[in-house]
């Protein structure tokens, strides 16, 4: 398999995060970014796009969807409640941002593990 490809993190990420969140709380998509970090990132800058985007699609795409299926309702009360001028677009995006955050974060943090474990593994 081409660990190479750019696509490959990120989608295994949120194909990950997506599944496991489905049973456990939200922070276990720290720990699936940060074991994907660990086990094949290639490098910290890679390791933290990948987790970022991986998991900030496992976040928006579930969010966008149930504020579509109630014409945004619930979004919009919660983004009165923040300053972002009651504008669900604005709640889903922050959402997106929050997540890739942890999981960009925790993924570079499983990289930098593994690297400080086995520095030779970081001739790519």
């Amino acid at each position: 398999m081409n660990w190479r490809n750019p696509w490959l993190l990120p989608i295994l990420i949120f194909v990950l995060a997506s599944a496991v969140q489905l049973d456990l709380p939200w922070w276990s998509l720290a720990v699936v970014t940060f074991v994907v970090g660990l086990a094949i990132a290639p490098s910290g800058r890679v390791a933290f796009w990948a987790g970022f985007a991986g998991a900030a699609l496992s976040w928006i795409m579930p969010a966008a969807w149930l504020a579509y299926q109630n014409d945004g309702l619930l979004a919009h009360r919660v983004a009165q409640l923040l300053p972002l001028g009651g504008s669900p677009a604005a709640l889903v995006l922050v959402t997106g941002v929050e997540a890739g955050l942890v999981g960009g974060l925790a993924a570079l943090a499983g990289c930098w593990l593994r690297l400080a474990i086995r520095p030779e593994a970081s001739a790519v």
